[in-house]
């Protein structure tokens, strides 16, 4: 089960409920889940069906059925005005869970018709927890494999996840990114997430960047954004600390979807990433905390990958490696120059231990994953 379902069961009682994230993460699924039903059910309803649409358009929704699902809704161009009448005037008659992919994210940080009659949740690709109650090694391992997707997971299959991988890229970078801008160069926008990947963990150069693609500067700042309102590419700011010289505008550039990485490191450095957002998005989306993700990383280079804050104190901090066989030396550095409490340094090895009793753990990552994430 995925860890939002119980969540979003209880918030549909108050208001609507908006689900956004990645192409085939899952929404439409989670959301059938609740209705209990498919996609034949008269509940559900796709703004890509025809049939659908006049229903939608014209208001001719089942009587007896009190939730109804709009997918993909954010295609018709006045859906947020759409949705807030339809609201207010049955609310206590009907239940409604929305469901899309970048845009409704995007237009939830715009000006918004809708404020305070809906809550707003983001779907991540699986986590652990959603695939067992005790985490274990061979399951990390896979989702390390063949990424957090469930269609590629489930599959079990290499041979999958390739042809996964290029028609995912086709819809998300053609179909839906003529949805969402008026961009003209597709074939290069392609060819920069085709360039990603290789970028992972590392602070992204938009010079190099646009050297690369021959374009101006603001066009590869422009496309990094389309990318990441896509659930392409997520990217983290560094974290600033008054006694180490931090560097201030170097972000990192993540996947939403790891296992295109090809270096070992740079992926499970990436996954990571990835578990610690789901983690902080879950904490906003159900409690309303505030949550932030970044990374340490002073002039002389020195870095510690992640750094988990809550409500704008940092609650931990975490360092990637393969091994387990020796501390990262800058996690003593930021340690003694950082109001962060405690640092992990996660890893695919055996050894669990805290060096010299100082507030660091060295651990493996599917004991990280049981121990400090916690869903629910």
């Amino acid at each position: 089960m995925r860890n939002i379902k119980p969540p979003i069961i209880s918030d549909l009682k108050e208001k609507m409920v908006f689900i956004s994230g990645p192409r085939q993460v899952g929404k439409t699924t989670l959301a059938l889940e609740i209705l209990r039903g498919n996609q034949s059910h008269p509940a559900y309803l796709n703004w890509d069906s025809d049939k659908d649409r006049i229903k939608i358009m014209h208001q001719e929704f089942p009587v007896d059925e009190p939730l109804l699902i709009f997918d993909e809704i954010h295609k018709f161009k006045r859906w947020r005005n759409y949705l807030k009448g339809l609201y207010d005037k049955t609310k206590h008659e009907k239940k409604y869970l929305v469901t899309g992919s970048a845009r409704l994210d995007l237009y939830r940080r715009g000006g918004d018709s809708l404020f305070g009659r809906y809550h707003f949740y983001r779907l991540h690709p699986l986590v652990p927890n959603e695939i067992e109650k005790s985490i274990s090694r061979q399951t990390i391992e896979t989702l390390i494999k063949l990424g957090g997707f469930p269609e590629p997971f489930y599959s079990g299959s290499e041979r999958v996840l390739k042809r996964w991988h290029r028609n995912r890229m086709i819809q998300v970078l053609r179909d839906d990114l003529r949805d969402l801008e008026r961009i003209e160069e597709i074939d290069l926008v392609f060819r920069l997430a085709e360039r990603l990947p290789a970028l992972v963990g590392s602070p992204l150069s938009i010079n190099a960047l646009r050297e690369d693609l021959q374009v101006a500067h603001f066009s590869v700042q422009r496309w990094l954004i389309v990318l990441e309102k896509l659930f392409y590419i997520y990217r983290i700011s560094p974290y600033g600390a008054p006694k180490i010289r931090a560097v201030r505008k170097e972000q990192k550039t993540y996947l939403w979807d790891w296992s295109q990485i090809l270096d070992p490191g740079a992926r499970f450095e990436n996954y990571v990433g990835s578990l610690l957002l789901a983690y902080c998005d879950y904490l906003e989306d159900t409690e309303g905390e505030r949550m932030e993700l970044r990374y340490i990383r002073d002039t002389d280079k020195r870095e510690v990958d992640f750094v988990v804050i809550k409500n704008g104190a940092p609650l931990f901090a975490v360092e990637c490696r393969l091994s387990d066989t020796s501390v990262n030396p800058h996690i003593h550095y930021f340690q003694q120059r950082t109001s962060i409490p405690y640092f992990y340094q996660v890893h695919m090895g055996q050894k669990h231990y805290q060096p010299k009793a100082l507030p660091i753990e060295v651990i493996p990552i599917d004991k990280f994953a049981s121990k400090v994430l916690k869903f629910g």
